[in-house]
């Protein structure tokens, strides 16, 4: 989940579920679309929205599937003649 604010009230802060969005508009304030139909009016850009959103996403996959350790290649990797 995510914290965003309402619009208008810059106290009130909202517990978003990222995976109810559905949509994200600024027309001109930052409406957010649920999939249940609900829509959200916040202070924060859509631009600032997806970029929590997106965070948030990685966070995930990286409690989930660990973080990849670089291993180095062999040139056999590279090999243009294989």
């Amino acid at each position: 989940m995510i914290t965003l604010h309402r619009l208008g009230k810059p106290d009130a802060e909202v517990l978003l579920n990222c995976d109810l969005v559905l949509t994200i508009e600024t027309i001109p304030d930052t409406v957010i679309t649920l999939v249940t139909g609900a829509r959200l009016l916040v202070s924060e850009s859509a631009d600032e929205v997806v970029e929590r959103i997106r965070e948030w996403r990685i966070d995930v996959a990286r409690h989930t599937f660990g973080t990849p350790k670089l291993v180095e290649p062999t040139p056999y990797d590279f090999d243009p003649s294989r």
